[in-house]
């Protein structure tokens, strides 16, 4: 039993897991330590963030200690991403600057970054929670680990780098970038774990296929890709092209970074480790609790977190969870494909549409290569959504009429939009090294129509 788990856990039934007397703790015993932590985390806010105590008292809450059981969260007011932006940059931290070991931030392209900082102490939990999360997806001691997440201020890099040592994995800090030089070292050094972007992992298997590379020859078996939504098309393809197992691997910086939650070798919806993170899940629009198993906006709150504790905080990523047992043997409970998010939801003459819905139809198709963008241009009062796609190189400049008109029947068919497709040329879209940029948004460039 690791050192930051209470002493008074019962160990249950022991499951496969780095942590297996956690990751199999009988619910009834996981919640009681959910509550014992959120009354400690609440307790935190309140008493180090003055902001926080100003708008739980507003809510109506007169002392932290009148949240007796995790049904009294529902009092709790929800944190949205401006709350941090507003507070820039350190003003809803619990700790001083001074007594933090790290900081992190977000890029800040719609506007100031997130700050997020850590002590010692929420390093030392983040490590252990990204060493349980690779275990959970089949990484193990003495594995060569290839860490193509980016590093720096994006928690990526760094959160898979420490928790791959915590693990005893041998890692290779290579970061996003010189995708040539990334095949090489792939069947190089004999990896065996690839840690990426499933975008950025399908521009390395292109590369690799470009350079007669065939990377399912290679020791590639695992693959923990994250921080973008992404198909189980594309889970397919990246699949057969790499001769892995592709899992889900789910995170965010103002909660933690990656490590959040993960799938298991069953690929039947994420682990989310309940130990360290409360979930719900509820209707972006009502603001209430969806039933179990329903499409909802997903919720956080952190339990151990001492830097910057979050409760209620709107992750705005479109998912459903169950607590219904795994095959694996573990109890937290799990989180279903994220589907997107709600503020990245299009709507197409009337219809909603998640750009990971058209990479569904794309991924595979005859003909398409797996990279797109969507452009949202405005004519005169209306929004207007056209799909950029690549043809594969095989395919002759004469064939991609004829191919947008079946891209364009089978989004209709399948998703209920008209779109206008345009099939390009191999290379044309943007490769990422990091997050895929899947939607363009040109609409203040747009000019009015007369």
């Amino acid at each position: 039993m690791v050192a930051y788990v209470d002493t008074a856990i019962a160990a249950g039934h022991r499951a496969p897991g780095l942590h297996p007397d956690v990751e199999a703790m009988p619910r009834e015993t996981l919640e009681a330590l959910q509550l014992q932590r959120l009354q400690a985390s609440l307790c935190n806010a309140w008493e180090q963030v003055p902001w926080q105590r100003a708008r739980l008292r507003a809510a109506g809450l007169s002392d932290p200690r009148e949240l007796r059981s995790l049904a009294d969260l529902q009092r709790l007011p929800l944190m949205v991403k401006s709350d941090l932006r507003d507070h820039y940059p350190f003003g809803l931290f619990a700790r001083p600057v001074a007594g933090l070991a790290r900081l992190h931030a977000s890029s800040g392209t719609t506007g100031k970054p997130t700050v997020v900082g850590y002590t010692r102490a929420d390093l030392d939990t983040w490590a252990e929670l990204m060493a349980r999360t690779l275990h959970c997806a089949g990484a193990r001691a003495g594995d060569v680990i290839h860490n193509a997440y980016g590093y720096g201020l994006f928690t990526g890099g760094l959160g898979a780098h420490y928790g791959a040592e915590r693990l005893g994995g041998v890692v290779v800090p290579v970061s996003g970038g010189s995708t040539e030089r990334q095949v090489a070292l792939i069947v190089d050094f004999g990896a065996r774990v690839l840690c990426a972007t499933p975008s950025y992992a399908l521009a390395i298997a292109e590369v690799a296929e470009q350079q007669g590379v065939d990377l399912r020859k290679s020791a590639l078996r695992v693959g923990v890709f994250g921080a973008e939504p992404w198909s189980e098309t594309m889970r397919g393809e990246l699949q057969e092209r790499m001769g892995l197992q592709a899992l889900d691997n789910y995170g965010l910086s103002e909660i933690m970074g990656p490590g959040v939650a993960v799938e298991c070798p069953q690929q039947d919806g994420m682990h989310g480790w309940e130990d360290h993170f409360l979930f719900e899940v509820i209707d972006p629009d009502t603001l209430l609790p969806v039933a179990e198993g329903q499409v909802g906006e997903l919720v956080i709150s952190t339990l151990t977190k001492q830097a910057l504790p979050m409760l209620r905080y709107r992750t705005r990523d479109m998912t459903r969870i169950t607590k219904a047992p795994c095959a694996c043997g573990r109890t937290h409970l799990r989180m279903l494909r994220v589907a997107g998010r709600s503020d990245d939801m299009l709507i197409v003459r009337g219809v909603n549409v998640y750009p990971s819905q058209i990479e569904a139809v794309l991924v595979g198709r005859p003909g398409i290569a797996p990279h797109y963008q969507l452009v949202l241009e405005r004519h005169g009062a209306l929004d207007q959504v056209r799909l950029e796609v690549e043809a594969l190189p095989a395919v002759a400049q004469a064939d991609y009429a004829r191919l947008a008109a079946d891209v364009a029947h089978h989004i209709k068919s399948l998703i209920g939009v008209s779109t206008e497709v345009c099939v390009l040329a191999p290379g044309s879209v943007e490769r990422s090294q990091g997050k895929a940029v899947r939607v363009r948004d040109l609409r203040a460039k747009s000019v009015p129509v007369p």
